[in-house]
């Protein structure tokens, strides 16, 4: 069994950054790989960007890419999501998502969720 626990959320200005942070317990953190969706009011959750279990492969939705940066420390049992260049439209509750070894972009292929951290951009 793996928890998940976000923080880092808050409420920022548009141009500004937020890091999101995602602790886990149980063994074997670094054979897990480790994704971040988010879900905006009335919208259906998305895919934000995922890291692979050794940390070597990573992937961002079009709509983040070049302002949003994924990792993991593996000895800290921690995945980080640094959010640069913050826009209206990143307004969301954002998830941690695991699974063991191998995961896409669909939420359907992560089994461990945590209970997401609110973002606000205002304009």
């Amino acid at each position: 069994q793996v928890q998940l626990v976000e923080s880092g959320g808050g409420l920022v200005q548009a141009g500004g950054s937020l890091r999101l942070s995602c602790a886990t317990s149980g063994r074997a953190f670094s054979r897990y790989t480790m994704g971040w969706f988010r879900q905006a009011p009335g919208k259906e959750r998305e895919f934000v960007a995922r890291i692979s279990a050794g940390g070597s492969i990573t992937n961002y939705a079009d709509s983040v890419k070049g302002r949003f940066t994924i990792s993991r420390d593996n000895a800290k049992n921690t995945v980080y999501l640094q959010m640069n260049s913050l826009k209206p439209e990143d307004t969301a509750v954002y998830y941690c998502a695991a699974n063991f070894l191998s995961a896409g972009r669909s939420r359907a292929e992560y089994d461990y969720w945590g209970q997401g951290t609110q973002v606000t951009v205002s304009s």
